[in-house]
């Protein structure tokens, strides 16, 4: 846990509120392997999500056509992190 702290993850910061820029709300359009989803934002963009550690953790099961919050990642916003289910 320490080495994983020392690279920035493991204490939360990542972790958006809702009214925080960097979030959308979308819906799941697609299923991939490896806990992959793709997430239609606005029916306009579409981004590559994955689990966040608070989903994986209470083993949060995401279906096509489940409602999502997403956080973009600040370098590529074409990937993304489920942070919620609504």
């Amino acid at each position: 846990l320490g080495a994983f702290r020392a690279h920035g993850g493991g204490d939360g910061e990542w972790m958006p509120d809702s009214d925080q820029p960097g979030t959308a709300e979308g819906i799941v359009i697609e299923l991939r392997p490896s806990q992959l989803a793709t997430v239609s934002l606005d029916g306009t963009h579409q981004v590559t999500v994955h689990l966040g550690h608070p989903a994986q953790r209470n083993y949060v099961r995401v279906l096509v056509g489940d409602r999502v919050r997403v956080a973009l990642m600040p370098r590529d916003k074409t990937r993304g992190r489920i942070v919620e289910k609504l």
